[in-house]
């Protein structure tokens, strides 16, 4: 294992030549074309053995979901895989540059959101696996995500080095680009419609603004009144969630153990003291107490709705197996929903190879890591710790489910699509990273020269070659028996 990372000198006593400096230094430890090598040792973990310990932290009859999803292609499976390559990453030499981590920075992690204020913004969404960790490691992922997906889309290697060449360059000016700002000018920094628009290259093919503009146009109509149609319907004058199991299970349709702890609970759907389910008691209790996470105008918003239903949701690839709620909330009538998720928050795949957090509630880890990253959040966001009848303590985060939410399709897109596409996510990462790190540090590391762009581009080929060895195992694993998976 690598030492874990440390907080470089950073913004406090230091000026900042002797942040540019620190940066600079760091090469003769770790030189930008380093990054470029990617060799498994010998005492790598072996991968199936990391999904499946993961595994055993989930709901059983949801694994087999899991990895049916992971079986559909290299990309699903690098998608479902970020133990597997935060141990690679964890293992090997890095730079110590620290800055809080989306953990999981693959491509599809990045995508069209609201802000408090009803802008679309393009941002990172996921945050699951956030800790402060070295900036390179999300650039990684990213690079090598772009490669597997264009792997997937049958561009040939020039084109997928053109893709990471593209995203690594984006990151690098960007960074360039804050390490001459004012701090809080830094902070307010975001990545709106406008922006997006203005990133457009002025020989941008007609159809790349067509289906740009349609995107936005889309995610503003993917809200809580949108998904409120498609996953709800009267049931005896009252309105519910509507089943479709097992991606959603109404609280009234979980059988006695279909769920073995849910949200901390054991299963059970008898009666509790107090009346309702014990599940559903408890619940009621994590949207009452999570509230207190809130600011307080904003619990006092919450505090107009009303619970109406609860079901369990299945949710991404990773994810898929943890206990995940779908909470309805009716305003003032039928017509005022608001749908929140509760999502357990287990350990980071990164905890093993950085220095301890400093959160011990894993749900507040998540939103907190979100809070420092994202340029506009979520106005629900927020955590809490349930203990349920079985009395263990579980974690959740809770958020909207919908709010004007684009997310992107690699496997639809040109190489000119896709180019724009990972230079979008390479500027973001950037925004993101500069937040909580230190810019003239990471900045003065990459420099002004391609060399970091080339030795990722070379990296994310070695990675995605490594990542379909590993799904070619889980493939043959599964195929003969000693996986379960399920297609849902």
């Amino acid at each position: 294992m690598a030492e874990a990372p440390s907080a470089q000198p950073g913004p406090g006593p230091l000026t900042p030549a002797e942040r540019a400096a620190y940066g600079r230094a760091v090469r003769s430890r770790l030189p930008r074309s380093a990054h470029a090598r990617f060799s498994p040792g010998a005492q790598r973990p072996e991968p199936l053995s990391v999904l499946e310990h993961q595994s055993a932290e989930r709901v059983p009859e949801l694994v087999p979901i899991r990895y049916g999803r992971m079986l559909e292609s290299p990309f699903r499976f690098y998608r479902g895989a970020a133990a597997i390559m935060a141990a690679d990453l964890g293992s090997a030499p890095h730079t110590q540059l620290t800055t809080q981590l989306c953990g999981d920075a693959h491509l599809l992690n990045f995508r069209l959101l609201a802000s408090p204020e009803r802008h679309l913004v393009f941002d990172i969404n996921d945050f699951d696996e956030t800790l402060p960790g070295p900036f390179e490691w999300d650039v990684k992922r990213l690079a090598a995500s772009l490669v597997i997906a264009a792997r997937a889309r049958g561009f040939d290697e020039r084109t997928r080095a053109s893709l990471v060449l593209r995203a690594v360059r984006a990151y690098r000016e960007r960074m360039h680009e804050f390490s001459g700002m004012r701090t809080l000018d830094i902070w307010y920094a975001q990545d709106d419609a406008d922006r997006l628009r203005t990133l457009l290259p002025d020989t941008a093919e007609k159809d790349i603004r067509k289906r740009t503009e349609k995107a936005m146009a889309k995610a503003r109509g993917r809200d809580n009144v949108e998904a409120y149609g498609k996953l709800t319907r009267v049931v005896d004058g009252e309105r519910r969630i509507a089943p479709d199991p097992p991606l959603i299970t109404p609280l009234a349709d979980l059988l006695p153990g279909a769920d073995e702890h849910p949200a901390g609970a054991d299963g059970r759907t008898g009666a509790a003291p107090g009346g309702g389910t014990a599940l559903e008691q408890t619940l009621r209790r994590l949207i009452a107490q999570y509230a207190l996470t809130l600011p307080s105008e904003r619990r006092h918003l919450l505090g107009h709705f009303r619970v109406a239903d609860m079901a369990r949701k299945v949710v991404g690839v990773g994810s898929v197996g943890t206990r995940c709620w779908l909470v309805l909330l009716l305003g003032r009538d039928d017509d005022d929903p608001l749908l929140l998720q509760a999502k357990e928050a287990g350990e980071s795949v990164l905890a093993p190879y950085v220095a301890p957090g400093r959160y011990e509630n894993q749900g507040e880890r998540v939103v907190a890591g979100q809070r420092l990253m994202q340029a506009a959040g979520d106005i629900f966001l927020g955590w809490e710790r349930v203990v349920g009848i079985d009395g263990r303590q579980r974690d959740f985060y809770v958020r909207q489910l919908h709010d004007w939410k684009g997310i992107a399709r690699p496997d639809t897109m040109t190489p000119a699509m896709m180019r724009l596409f990972a230079g979008l996510c390479g500027a973001s990462l950037a925004r993101a990273h500069a937040r909580s790190g230190d810019p003239i540090a990471i900045a003065a590391y990459l420099g002004a020269s391609d060399s970091f762009d080339r030795a990722l581009a070379e990296f994310a080929e070695a990675y995605a070659d490594q990542n379909q060895r590993d799904y070619d195992a889980f493939a043959e694993a599964v195929h003969d028996g000693s996986i379960p998976a399920r297609a849902a």
